[in-house]
């Protein structure tokens, strides 16, 4: 496989890949590329900061508010979780109605007896997988 970098100031940024066939490498590249250009602002109280979506272990919906869960706690975003779930990389998957996981920050998944599915996280939090995206899921991780 052949990198070639040119560096020109005059032209606009853009990556091209010739390969003969999707692979999971170019797949990681996509995603780091399509996450480069994703900027999320979280807060809390008085504090502002920026986050790297690769960071995030999942989005979801408390109390009428998008936030973000990180390892380091909880941020607010003031964006709808479908316009993040659009801008998102391909490594998030929405599990159910109000959440939206992180599919590397995945630790374990859980069966109950009534069949539903818990996904647990490696931060430790922990939501169910509808059964509306039961299906999408599945796919997306290839089980």
């Amino acid at each position: 496989m052949k990198c070639t970098i040119i560096i020109d100031a005059d032209r606009e940024e853009e990556i091209l890949i010739y390969a003969h066939e999707k692979s999971a490498l170019i797949e990681q590249i996509e995603n780091l590329v399509q996450d480069y250009g994703t900027r999320l602002i979280g807060y809390r109280e008085d504090r502002f900061t920026e986050l790297c979506p690769a960071e995030l272990e999942c989005l979801t919906v408390e109390q009428g508010k998008v936030v973000a869960v990180t390892k380091e706690g909880t941020w607010r975003l003031r964006r709808r979780l479908y316009e993040l779930e659009q801008q998102l990389s391909t490594d998030f998957i929405r599990i159910n109605q109000s959440c939206i996981v992180n599919k590397k920050r995945i630790d374990r998944f859980e069966a109950s007896l009534g069949g539903a599915l818990k996904v647990i996280l490696k931060s430790g939090y922990a939501d169910y997988v509808s059964r509306r995206q039961l299906k999408n899921v599945k796919e997306r991780l290839g089980l």
